[in-house]
């Protein structure tokens, strides 16, 4: 039997409270809303091993195409756990980095709607501009200009 290969990563996912605002949030940013369902049904639940579940889901992806992110608001089941405002050492997944072309239009836009920015902007070599901001509901969101 041939070895299983990698083909791509499919997508990211971010379970929030309120999926209108993140939508928002990551359209402000520059993704594109690519669809929104809601998922329930035995199958799902044995995907995830909550039984049953309902879930809205928002899809949205890169200017590019080539990324996914996946935000979810769950319906039923409740809630367990909030790790959104993890330190930045925290373990476990911990923050998506986006490559943007203008770090601090992107930055200034999204303080002025809410978001905070968790250090400052630095500079890594001659490489890049980046910074981390918390965002909606507190998400800690890394940007990068690539100089």
């Amino acid at each position: 039997m041939e070895k299983s290969k990698l083909l791509e990563m499919n997508n990211v996912g971010i379970v929030v409270e309120n999926l209108d605002n993140a939508i928002s949030f990551f359209t402000e940013i520059g993704l594109n809303l690519e669809g929104r369902a809601i998922i329930e049904g035995e199958w799902a639940g044995r995907v995830t091993g909550l039984g049953n579940q309902s879930v809205e889901i928002a899809m949205m992806v890169t200017p590019d195409g080539h990324s996914r992110l996946e935000i979810s608001k769950f319906i039923i089941p409740a809630i367990v756990s909030d790790h959104r405002t993890a330190p930045v050492n925290a373990l476990g997944y911990l923050r998506i980095m986006f490559r943007v072309d203008n770090l601090d239009e992107l930055v200034s836009r999204l303080i002025e709607n809410g978001a905070e920015l968790v250090g400052e902007v630095v500079q890594y070599e001659n490489v890049y501009r980046l910074c981390y901001i918390r965002g909606t509901e507190g998400l800690l969101i890394g940007l990068a200009e690539q100089l």
